[in-house]
């Protein structure tokens, strides 16, 4: 696959690689509807020209990543390459979403039973889809370390000592001291209990943090409504679901959250 259109729509909190620095995983739709993950990016280091931002159509030069089962798995031709945004979807003065839709919401599905046994049929090996929750039953944040693993650090530090970024400055990002979760229920009444790995709400975190003056219960309660709160009671609530490779075939559930799609409820006008 060369040169192919991409509209992005995740792109997951950064990580870090011993082999390849810090990374995000980004996915998204091709101009024919099918989902894409690109992997591996190292989207900080990129010149701002190319760190593109959700509903961005970016164009790349793909492969598909031979060493990930995974069918929507492809990653660039050269992690080096440029990355070129030539358009964006946006909204308008009047959030309209249509467009977006007409893209994102061509195959939605609401049950997990069936995911979970798509993901692991060898015929589909399904890793990236959208799913519409029938109800949502909470949003949690819970306490995980407050620090990335030293020995990873160790290594990056290692291995910037031979492969310097372009910004001399450039420091690894800070790691999440919380995991966010919903907890939902699919057209079954089964009850997900599921992590959210999205970039933007750990962005949304920092922030709130930074308003609170460091104040993490504060902080917390604002994240708290704008996705559950917000998303729940004004917009018309999507995930998209996708795996890791590590745990696709392993685990009973491998599927997270590593994004969200929340255009306004429409509001229905009266006949009568």
């Amino acid at each position: 696959m060369a040169k192919t259109k991409v509209l992005i729509t995740v792109k997951t909190y950064p990580t870090l690689s011993g082999k390849y620095d810090e990374l995000v995983c980004t996915a998204g739709f091709t101009e024919e509807g099918e989902w894409v993950r690109i992997y591996p990016i190292q989207f900080r280091q990129k010149s701002y020209d190319q760190q593109y931002k959700k509903y961005d159509w970016i164009e790349l030069d793909l492969l598909k990543n031979t060493s990930d089962f995974r069918p929507e798995s492809f990653r660039p031709e050269n992690i080096d390459d440029e990355i070129e945004v030539i358009d964006h979807l946006g909204t308008g003065s009047k959030r309209d979403w249509s467009a977006r839709k007409d893209i994102v919401l061509k195959n939605v599905y609401d049950d997990m039973d069936l995911l979970k046994t798509e993901a692991k049929d060898n015929n589909t090996y399904t890793s990236l889809a959208t799913f519409k929750p029938t109800k949502i039953l909470d949003f949690t944040a819970e306490l995980v370390d407050r620090e990335w693993d030293q020995d990873k650090l160790d290594s990056l530090n290692s291995l910037n000592l031979l492969n310097y970024t372009e910004d001399k400055n450039f420091e690894v990002v800070k790691k999440l001291p919380y995991k966010f979760k919903y907890k939902f229920e699919d057209s079954n009444g089964n009850i997900s209990n599921m992590m959210i790995e999205d970039w933007e709400v750990g962005q949304l975190y920092w922030n709130c943090l930074a308003n609170h003056n460091g104040d993490e219960v504060e902080a917390i309660a604002d994240v708290r409504k704008k996705y559950f709160d917000h998303f729940v009671n004004d917009c018309d609530l999507y995930f998209f679901l996708g795996t890791s490779q590590a745990f696709h075939l392993r685990s009973r559930n491998p599927f997270m959250i590593i994004g969200a799609f929340y255009p306004k409820k429409s509001i229905q006008k009266s006949l009568f």
